[in-house]
């Protein structure tokens, strides 16, 4: 025997030479030292780089350039001692070392036999990052509500000024860009990576270091965001265009640098999910017996690892701007603050089909089970997927209508924009079509289905609308925008994702939703939505502008209204929220398939073994066939039949 490979006790695959005990360094890191890390790089980061950087110079717009390179290589330092701290390193210094991982390692970094503590450390097992997803998208989600709270505080409380109006302004910048962020990921992280492997039919993603490198550079990249907060926000909305961000407080730069870091998480998890996908699907499991959910996720994937970068680059230019004086956006020097724009909205309006398409397919998959019918035309829906990808690509200048840039461009783009209604008209015609006639067994994860097409309908007429030049020049910076978009991006993708998390409760945790107090919380939410945003569509059409403080008393009654509204949605999401926590701890234990439904991951154990499937599944048919006789359930009546006659003679 070679020293450079051994044969695993369990086995004969030839394995490499164990180093110490399994898992190495990551034996000693987690949560814990990933914080200290970060903490004491950020610390040493700032003080150094007061040392060196110059202090007093300013740059065209009066903003002292060495603060921006001082803070910058604050949170860049952050980042990297973060993930340093976490473990993220230790695959490649091993690496690098000539040290490969066993099988031995693997389970370890797979989480194998640490309890809870795996869902604190780099661990790579696709069942642990899905609940981390979960619980990170519960954290966002919740601040991004609280921030929401606190701009319909000011907005009904109509007779005073609450808050400072740069504050007010970084609040609605803050809000914004962290619920784009949880809304991204609440379907396609914790369900693509828990679900999506095992209803493939395989073991893992196709690069479990990678699944966990994807999950904590989120994590880093949330600090940076929150802190900006305290150093003079970020006042120009989510978009923060230039030039008005060069302008901006310091905190801008935590806003810049949490972009450029989601973007790489968002990139790694989108070729990991677009690779297990494509490669690691069950044999027999052809392209026509996909389940419609992976159909959307990998959709959605493809539209984030395209577009998501032209925001990346956005973001690296304006930093790069602030920092190193290059001049990209800057007019007088060679830049044009037009290339800002175009590189933002090219992800800016794909973006909401990231965040619709995954729930949208997610309530695709569920409601053929509470309907117990196939899905109505699984190929209209995939060309619906397929249209949405292609289209999406095109419709970004609809955003720039009344900026001046190009007016000759907005009319083809106007045909482009009301030509993605068809594709998107496409899932809604497969839903209706799919519960015509059927009988349904009225859970809480199928009552979101009728809510996200009673959202989705509102929307998508209303975007329609705005999509025509004519009609945006009325509408554009309306309060009406901001209620068309929460009825696309809220209405139906955090409905759609609340009833998916209803749907894969039972197998995720083991146990049954508490739906009496899930669907409290939810038709809450609802009904709050609709009153908060339903105003806003009025007060939009008397013509309130968005992003102000201040407004004409015209508007007092829509804004009262949309603040009650939204308090109301608040208190049903704290509903909702205490029903997962509650029946997570301490609900009823869940059987292995609870809904009866086809799919490969009703088909294992609950709880999920940590290899999903101690064989590997073969599949056969398509998982819709609802209605049509299985022939090995008619085998095993036969058998039975047998059996009890032979019992009786």
């Amino acid at each position: 025997m070679s020293d450079t490979a051994v044969i695993h006790e369990h086995g004969h695959v030839p394995q490499p030479v164990q180093h110490g005990k399994p898992g190495g360094i990551l034996r000693h890191t987690s949560i814990v030292t990933g914080l200290v890390s970060g903490v004491v790089l950020a610390v040493i980061a700032y003080l150094v780089g007061g040392m060196l950087m110059p202090q007093g110079t300013l740059d065209a717009d009066g903003i002292q350039v060495g603060i921006n390179a001082q803070i910058a290589a604050t949170y860049i330092a952050w980042v990297v001692g973060f993930m340093a701290g976490i473990g993220a390193f230790a695959g490649p210094i091993r690496w690098a070392m000539g040290h490969d991982l066993t099988h031995d390692d693997a389970e370890y970094m797979a989480g194998k036999g640490q309890g809870k503590w795996r869902y604190w450390k780099y661990t790579t097992d696709h069942k642990v990052v899905g609940f981390q997803y979960l619980v990170i998208s519960m954290v966002l989600l919740g601040l991004g509500g609280f921030l929401a709270m606190l701009v319909r505080t000011e907005l009904g409380a109509t007779w005073t000024e609450v808050f400072d109006p740069n504050f007010y302004n970084s609040i609605i910048g803050t809000h914004g860009i962290v619920m784009i962020i949880a809304m991204i990921i609440v379907v396609t992280g914790p369900l693509g990576n828990f679900v999506v492997p095992i209803m493939i039919g395989a073991r893992d993603m196709a690069f479990p270091r990678l699944n966990a490198l994807s999950f904590w550079l989120l994590f880093a990249a949330v600090p940076p965001l929150v802190t900006n907060l305290m150093l003079g926000g970020m006042r120009d909305g989510w978009t923060v265009y230039q030039p008005l961000g060069a302008q901006a407080p310091v905190g801008m730069i935590g806003y810049q640098i949490t972009i450029i870091t989601f973007a790489f998480s968002t990139g790694i998890a989108s070729v990991n999910l677009i690779t297990t996908i494509v490669t690691m699907r069950a044999r027999g499991m052809t392209w026509n017996r996909v389940p419609i959910f992976v159909i959307g996720i990998i959709a959605s994937s493809i539209m984030g690892l395209v577009w998501f970068p032209m925001f990346q680059y956005s973001q690296v230019f304006a930093l790069s701007d602030r920092v190193i004086a290059t001049s990209f956006y800057i007019p007088q020097m060679g830049g044009s603050v037009w290339l800002y724009e175009n590189l933002f909205w090219l992800l800016g309006h794909p973006e909401v089909y990231v965040i619709v398409v995954p729930g949208t397919a997610a309530l695709m998959e569920l409601m053929v089970v509470f309907l117990r019918k196939p899905l109505f035309s699984y190929k209209v829906a995939v060309a619906g997927f397929a249209g949405i990808v292609g289209i999406s690509s095109v419709v970004w200048v609809h955003h720039m209508y009344m900026t001046g840039w190009a007016p000759a461009a907005g009319y083809p783009f106007m045909l482009s924009t009301e030509l993605i209604s068809i594709p998107f008209g496409f899932l809604v015609m497969v839903m209706l079509g799919t519960i015509w006639r059927g009988k349904v067994w009225t859970r809480l994860p199928m009552m979101a289905v009728f809510a996200v097409l009673w959202n989705k309908v509102i929307g998508g007429i209303t975007g329609v609308y705005l999509s025509d030049v004519p009609v945006d020049q009325y509408m554009h910076g309306s309060m009406f925008v901001v209620a068309h978009f929460h009825f696309m991006l809220m209405g139906a993708g955090l409905f759609a994702a609340m009833g998916a998390i209803s749907y894969w409760f039972p197998k995720m945790t083991g146990r049954m939703l508490d739906e009496r107090i899930g669907s409290i919380g939810f038709w809450t939410a609802f009904a709050g939505f609709q009153l908060t945003f339903g105003s806003m569509f009025v007060a939009g059409l008397q013509g309130m502008p968005r992003r102000v403080l201040q407004f004409d008393d015209a508007f007092n009654v829509s804004n009262w209204l949309s603040t009650i509204g939204a308090y109301t949605i608040g208190i049903g999401m704290l509903v909702f929220l205490y029903a997962i926590v509650t029946s997570w701890r301490s609900s009823v234990l869940a059987a292995a398939n609870p809904w009866g439904a086809k799919t490969l991951e009703w088909q294992t154990e609950t709880p999920v073994p940590l290899e999903n499937f101690p064989v590997l599944p073969v599949v056969t048919s398509d998982p819709y066939g609802y209605g049509v006789p299985d022939p090995y359930d008619e085998i095993e009546e036969q058998l039975t039949d047998e059996d009890a006659t032979v019992g009786a003679r």
